[in-house]
């Protein structure tokens, strides 16, 4: 049995200590193992450690789980599989708390890379903690808090209570533009309950391709012109022609209050102007197996340190049965998912999330790859 791995991330002060410490003191019965760095960060008070809850921390010892720690990460889950195997220890999961600043992408590749990690664990989920009173101003100056949100399979938003609804309201659009992947929930004092926590299974190859279907046919956006270009409002035909759908421009703009829109006129909510950003490629048209290979490992191996996730359920010639594609940064992994129904049609669908990806680039490439 994997004992399932969940990645808590968010910058320092975003209340992922008190989801924790929630996480662990609940009554649940289940042990939970906590790997976390003390970088200058408040360590989970002991106290609520000790016996009542017999979870095990494991505290890091060189601070940063971001980059050279990979090494510590893994003699640590190797330590950690090998100590419950002897009975020394004992826990269902683990969860590992990043630094606020650290990026969650060399922690998640840990699990697929490392035959010993990959057979001990599964990795579940990426967490990601955003503070509504100061993310603004977070994700405005820090790309590493940018970069959290882009990796999050499930967004957890603390503090909403100290912010105005339309500013709660303007961090969500932002976000969604952000990573349309990921659930955002606002929570109060780190209470979540544990089913929102875990066994999200983020990083399964199941067929859900997790994109709020209201992203794609979203309104609030046309306020600024320049988004009625935005990739995610296009379907491509069998030509491969871009076709934006002018009706949402015109109904759009008929809700007056969104012209009115917070986030379309403080410059500091300026977000189509985020580094990260996703797009959507979709096309009716079987993918050819070899070009689809080809052209996906040749922009892994040039823009993988920018490609923070990428998923897609794929149409692919010579099969009869959905492909279900995913990656971090430049690992990339594909698996036969169930087969297309009678009545189903077959659509390629993939979300792609990264700083400042070439999209131009990415489509016609796409587009050159399919049958």
């Amino acid at each position: 049995m994997l004992i399932p791995a969940t990645i808590l991330t968010g910058f320092l002060g975003s209340g992922k200590t008190t989801l924790l410490k929630r996480v662990l003191t609940e009554a649940h019965g289940q042990k939970i193992a906590v790997i976390e760095n003390e970088f200058g960060e408040e360590n989970i008070d002991n106290d609520i450690l000790v016996s009542d809850t017999q979870e095990q921390i494991i505290q890091m010892s060189n601070g940063c789980v971001c980059c050279t720690i990979r090494e510590d990460l893994r003699t640590t889950l190797r330590e950690l599989a090998e100590k419950r195997r002897k009975g020394e220890l004992d826990f269902e999961r683990v969860v590992i708390e990043t630094t606020g600043l650290a990026d969650p992408g060399p922690v998640a590749q840990t699990f697929f890379m490392d035959d010993e990690i990959a057979e001990g664990f599964l990795l579940d989920s990426i967490l990601t903690l955003v503070d509504a009173k100061h993310s603004a101003q977070q994700l405005n100056d820090r790309q590493e808090a940018r970069r959290q949100v882009g990796f999050a399979d499930q967004i957890f938003i603390s503090k909403s209570d100290l912010v105005s609804p339309q500013e709660l309201d303007a961090l969500q659009h932002r976000l969604k533009h952000m990573n349309p992947r990921a659930p955002q929930k606002a929570v109060h004092f780190g209470e979540v309950s544990l089913a929102e926590v875990f066994d999200l299974r983020g990083f399964n190859l199941n067929a859900k391709l997790d994109i709020d279907p209201d992203f794609l046919n979203e309104g609030h956006d046309h306020a600024h012109g320049e988004h009625c270009d935005h990739p995610s409002h296009h379907h491509h035909d069998e030509h491969g022609h871009d076709h934006v759908h002018g009706e949402h421009c015109d109904h759009d703009h008929a809700h007056g209050e969104h012209c009115d829109h917070p986030s379309h006129h403080h410059g500091h909510h300026h977000h189509h102007d985020d580094d990260v950003k996703s797009f959507v490629f979709k096309s009716p048209r079987a993918f050819d197996p070899a070009k689809l290979e080809d052209f996906l490992g040749a922009i892994v191996n040039i823009y993988g340190p920018r490609m923070l996730r990428y998923k897609g359920v794929l149409h692919m010639k010579g099969t009869d049965r959905k492909v279900i594609f995913q990656g971090v940064h430049q690992l990339m992994g594909s698996d036969l998912g169930p087969a297309w129904g009678p009545d189903e049609a077959r659509m390629s669908k993939m979300v792609f999330i990264g700083i400042d990806l070439p999209r131009d680039i990415f489509v016609q490439g796409l587009e050159q790859s399919l049958v």
